[in-house]
């Protein structure tokens, strides 16, 4: 068990005593076989520094567009989305002819999409993951990523058209329902064809039914009569859905406090 050790510890500290070499090598060209080498191996804690240093060494020269390809996949694989996004994008727009930079369009977009936050979080980089992604799609509609683009950003609109539903649910569970109206409504209006448009409305009603009792006797019959135009917006919507039957006891309510 200690020859294994020992022979670990060997072998650590040649791999450091190599790499240390390559550092203080001054040839571009060693330094450059030995980062790929490196980065094909999966080491790129140590790649990344080298391809950095060799950005300056091969500016203007015609291996920059190699090296800068591997700088950039390395801040990827180091799971650095966003310099990688910037750097994809910029190789792309700085060798527009290279066979590389469909791919790298595609990934500065992807890397917006990977650092875009869950539903709880804000929803800041979502939007410009969807950006991001969008343009992509809109200058090069026959990429052989475009599948993939649309389906990331099918799933982003999801998130945002949850957070939204969420928000709104939270304002209702917390019997704040002047404020879930208002967020029903916004969620509604921005996401029509949402997964959750039927709970919205049903919520959404409820919220009004609820805000409405709640008032101060002047406003009661204004806001009975916005509720009522949510029954009937639901049933022309969900005719025979899944909340009828309390849409219906909901609506009872708003007839008997009318009738008062």
């Amino acid at each position: 068990m200690k020859n294994w050790i020992l022979l670990a510890a060997v072998v650590a500290l040649s791999s450091c005593g190599d790499y240390g070499k390559v550092l203080k090598n001054t040839d571009p060209a060693y330094r450059l076989e030995r980062a790929i080498k490196y980065y094909e191996g999966g080491n790129y804690s140590k790649a990344f520094p080298l391809f950095d240093e060799l950005m300056t060494s091969y500016r203007g020269t015609t291996k920059a567009q190699e090296v800068y390809r591997y700088f950039a996949k390395t801040l990827y694989a180091q799971r650095d989305y966003i310099l990688a996004s910037y750097h994809f994008k910029r190789f792309a727009q700085t060798f527009p002819s290279d066979e590389y930079a469909e791919d790298a369009a595609y990934l500065g977009a992807y890397c917006a999409y990977l650092e875009a936050p869950s539903i709880t979080l804000d929803p800041a980089y979502t939007y410009q993951a969807m950006d991001e992604l969008q343009l992509f799609i809109n200058t090069h509609p026959n990429s052989k990523f475009l599948s993939e683009a649309n389906d990331h950003i099918d799933e982003l609109r999801g998130r945002l058209e949850e957070k939204s539903y969420l928000i709104a649910k939270g304002y209702h569970h917390r019997n704040q329902y002047s404020s879930a109206v208002v967020s029903f409504n916004v969620m509604l209006t921005e996401h029509p064809s949402s997964p959750r448009r039927e709970q919205a409305m049903f919520f959404r009603l409820e919220s009004a039914v609820r805000y409405a009792q709640n008032s101060i006797d002047a406003k009661k019959a204004e806001r009975f009569k916005e509720a009522e135009t949510y029954v009937k917006e639901y049933r022309s919507t969900f005719p025979g859905g899944t909340y009828a039957a309390d849409v219906a006891s909901l609506e009872k309510q708003i007839t008997l406090n009318k009738q008062k």
